[in-house]
């Protein structure tokens, strides 16, 4: 029975804001401003255009995260993942320039590649994760040893080198623009436009979803579990090798440090994104907005000494913490009010 008597409740002058929606936003906005005030140079073309650029190699590889993080997932590999495709792309190129010479045809070559690289290095951690039975993180922090262990050894200690010559024709790869856009900037874009298409416009996504958020429940509703999970690290896959394919023309060369700290900015771009860290619920377009704060932090840091820009790790974890705890206070009041 209703109860009569009780006050109404009031209703507030402001209209009601999503945070958890907007907070992205608003903190990319606000640190605009700051990089602005710290130094006009900030907002000029060059250096915006080198802020989207590189932006672009984490963004990608947090698109693949977002699906992973999404279905419950986690992936620690996709740093060293990338460095031994760098490498073997580099390999490969080189050998095949007696065969292809130095012109498209190889540099094609690499690509297809590390396409077909990433993906099977993806289905490695589906197919140990969820056949396996082991936990994704354990898979992962094994895989990123083994990954970053082979490329070492693939450079002997030292640096893979492309071919002088075949870093000219693919050069413009990373440096080239394209209706003022430099091209790894489009290749984000679509990658970007792609994943949200397949996150929310799919069942594909919903499974994803649905699996984040009970396991069992997906199961009982006849979602083919594993297959889902193990395409999500496939996804990841596919994105480190693209992101790959457009890092290596930058400094044409691999090596051992190749991509470390990777996994870090790309889970910090997805959590700062909103993506939920317990799987359940995922954000392609916050996961872009996080991607462009942490290098807008570390493009801030570069304009300022205040805190020295050695600091960017140190920063980067410091968001993770703070944002899987604004998560876990807002998931908490949700819960209080369903109850």
């Amino acid at each position: 029975m209703v109860d009569q008597t009780a006050a109404p409740e009031k209703q507030s002058k402001w209209p009601d804001i999503d945070f958890k929606t907007l907070g992205p936003a608003i903190a990319l906005l606000i640190l605009c401003v700051i990089g602005y005030l710290l130094n006009p140079a900030f907002l000029s073309e060059g250096n915006i255009t080198n802020l989207l650029t590189r932006s672009a190699f984490i963004g990608i590889i947090a698109v693949g995260a977002t699906f992973v993080i999404t279905a419950g997932g986690i992936d620690l590999s996709v740093g060293s993942m990338a460095a031994v495709i760098a490498g073997l792309m580099i390999i490969i190129m080189n050998s095949a320039v007696d065969t292809l010479g130095t012109g498209v045809a190889t540099v094609i070559l690499g690509c297809g590649c590390s396409i077909i690289l990433g993906i099977g290095a993806g289905w490695i951690n589906g197919f140990l994760t969820t056949k396996g039975k082991i936990e994704a993180f354990i898979v992962t922090l094994g895989t990123m040893g083994i990954f970053r262990s082979l490329v070492t050894y693939f450079a002997d200690g030292g640096t893979l080198s492309l071919n002088f010559d075949l870093r000219g024709t693919y050069r413009p790869v990373y440096y080239e623009s394209v209706l003022g856009l430099p091209v790894p900037v489009w290749v984000f874009i679509f990658v970007a436009i792609a994943g949200w298409i397949l996150l929310n416009r799919t069942a594909f996504g919903r499974f994803c979803t649905a699996i984040g958020s009970s396991e069992a429940v997906a199961k009982y509703s006849a979602i083919k579990v594993d297959r889902i999970k193990t395409y999500t690290y496939i996804i990841q896959g596919l994105c480190v090798a693209l992101a790959t394919i457009i890092y290596v023309p930058r400094l044409g060369s691999a090596s051992g440090t190749t991509g470390v700290l990777w996994e870090l900015e790309a889970i910090a771009a997805v959590i700062i994104g909103g993506t939920v860290l317990k799987g359940g619920y995922g954000r392609i377009g916050g996961t872009i907005l996080g991607a462009l704060i942490l290098t807008t932090i570390g493009n801030i840091l570069n304009f300022t000494d205040v805190i020295s820009n050695y600091l960017n790790g140190t920063m980067q974890g410091l968001i993770i913490i703070v944002a899987v705890w604004l998560q876990r206070g807002s998931w908490g009041k949700n819960k209080k009010k369903t109850t």
